[in-house]
């Protein structure tokens, strides 16, 4: 997961990400709805260090890797090995995510001052399309292993059974 933390080198040309085992996307944040009501929201926002630096220094709880963006709605995109690595850094209570969640939930559950949010998606093994072009290690490539593309074989192609469809859905606002 470090490969995240040095994300910044631009590599020319195009490429893939390289992962043949199912994985997890996991997407969370919060978004501040009442920005002056600091104490309702800066607890949430200052537990997260902690849970992102154990996930650095453990690599075996089961964390491939993250992205993380901040704003009035802030989004944390993460890559785990499985539900069940998920599942458990959730819910141990000798990990640093349980005691803060508890606490917010005390805190902040009956007042719509700060809304939290998640999703989690299985991808199946080579259920997935990826390309980044000369840009920084990004997304899924970071997180596992990044592989160059060569000619016109890769990017243009879909994974067997991958149908993609477009979606509509709305604007974030930051």
């Amino acid at each position: 997961m470090t490969r995240l933390l040095q994300r910044h080198r631009i590599q020319s040309g195009r490429f893939t990400a390289d992962i043949r085992e199912d994985f997890v996307v996991f997407l969370i944040g919060m978004r501040i709805n009442k920005p002056f009501k600091v104490h309702r929201w800066y607890p949430v926002a200052a537990a997260m260090p902690g849970m992102l630096r154990a996930l650095v220094e453990h690599p075996e709880l089961g964390c491939l890797g993250y992205h993380q963006w901040s704003g009035r709605t802030t989004l944390l995109l993460q890559y785990w090995r499985d539900f069940e690595s998920l599942n458990r850094f959730a819910s141990d209570r000798e990990l640093p995510h349980l005691e803060p969640w508890r606490a917010f939930n005390r805190a902040a559950r009956n007042s719509p001052d700060v809304g939290i949010w998640h999703e989690a998606y299985l991808v199946k093994a080579s259920a997935y399309k990826t390309l980044y072009a000369d840009m920084p290690s990004f997304g899924l490539a970071a997180a596992t292993r990044s592989v160059a593309i060569r000619g016109d074989t890769g990017c243009d192609r879909r994974p067997r059974g991958l149908e993609l469809r477009p979606q509509y859905g709305s604007t974030i606002e930051g």
